[in-house]
């Protein structure tokens, strides 16, 4: 289940509690691609699916022998009707459990797919979820926006490695940018114009020149602030980013209220600097921890223990967009 469209529609989304968007299946393969290595005899659990609808069941259903998985586990919340948008007005949840074709046609027939009653409602913060959440080695989903850090924190305490949609926005939610910083939590692949949408209800009004309605009907929004957060390794993680550009004062000024300098494209990182520069957030998209270490924010979302960090930054006057403090390891 996707919960991204436009900033508008995500802003929407976490003030009214409306998560209603779910992923376009060509979005879930064009990520999934990059991490196949991570799958073999694992399995995969989609707690915030409904299962007989989600493109994250269909793509697990139909790659199960591909990617080689031991067990495929989707839940789904207040919902035991196969519609797209649910109502939520069921009591009961149920989940899904997939062990593989059975009858060698590469297709999960209806047999193959063992269906269950949850005892509640199914939310992902359930004894009887958390228990199916003990039992799996990756979780992969779109989790509601407005509960995003409650969900990762759930994530967090029960060790599951994990690949989830959400907002580029919550890089800078304190309890997230810890994770980052600690290199618990990282960007995937695909990000912000990478994503060609999401689905959502007939109630969202469509407009832009990319909202449009497809070939099925479905109601498409787009997006431009969305990414994958995981903490499977990938093998994006482990470039360097090549720097090209010479450190001048001129062109690279120091903040009025930090001993660092302003860098306002990732590309343009001077490559022999080795003082602190502030980058923009966009910066994570190409981070490699062996080339760069993250210092601290300008978001109060991270301060560092001597308070250096977390203020808003300065330039003449005038604050700066957001902007995350590193440093190049490898300077010289």
């Amino acid at each position: 289940m996707a919960r991204e469209g436009s900033v508008k529609y995500l802003n929407t989304a976490k003030s009214d509690k409306n998560d209603e968007f779910y992923t376009i299946l060509s979005d879930i393969e064009k990520e999934l691609r990059h991490y196949k290595q991570h799958f073999k005899n694992k399995t995969v659990l989609c707690n915030c699916d409904d299962p007989k609808v989600s493109n994250f069941f269909v793509y697990f259903s139909h790659n199960f022998e591909q990617l080689g998985l031991k067990k495929l586990i989707t839940t789904c919340y207040k919902n035991c009707d196969a519609d797209l948008f649910s109502k939520h007005t069921a009591e009961n949840g149920i989940y899904l459990e997939y062990n593989g074709d059975k009858n060698n046609n590469r297709v999960p027939d209806p047999d193959e797919i063992g269906i269950h009653k949850l005892k509640g409602d199914g939310d992902f913060r359930s004894e009887e979820c958390i228990k199916l959440l003990k039992q799996v080695d990756i979780v992969v989903t779109n989790p509601p926006f407005s509960l995003f850090r409650e969900y990762v924190a759930q994530l967090v305490r029960y060790d599951k490695k994990f690949l989830i949609v959400a907002t580029w926005n919550a890089i800078t939610y304190k309890e997230i940018f810890k994770l980052i910083k600690a290199n618990k939590l990282w960007i995937g692949v695909n990000s912000n114009r990478n994503f060609s949408g999401f689905i959502v209800p007939k109630h969202y009004s469509l407009h832009g020149t990319e909202a449009r309605v497809d070939e099925h009907g479905n109601r498409i929004v787009s997006t431009n602030t969305t990414c994958w957060f995981t903490n499977l390794d990938i093998k994006k993680r482990h470039e360097d980013l090549i720097l090209y550009k010479t450190y001048n004062a001129r062109e690279f000024p120091k903040y009025d209220n930090y001993n660092a300098i302003e860098v306002s494209k990732t590309a343009d990182i001077p490559m022999h600097y080795k003082g602190v520069m502030g980058v923009p957030v966009t910066f994570l998209d190409k981070y490699n921890p062996e080339q760069f270490e993250i210092i601290g924010s300008n978001r109060g979302i991270d301060q560092d223990p001597n308070g250096i960090y977390g203020r808003g930054s300065f330039l003449n006057g005038k604050e700066t967009f957001k902007r995350l403090f590193i440093r190049n390891k490898k300077a010289t």
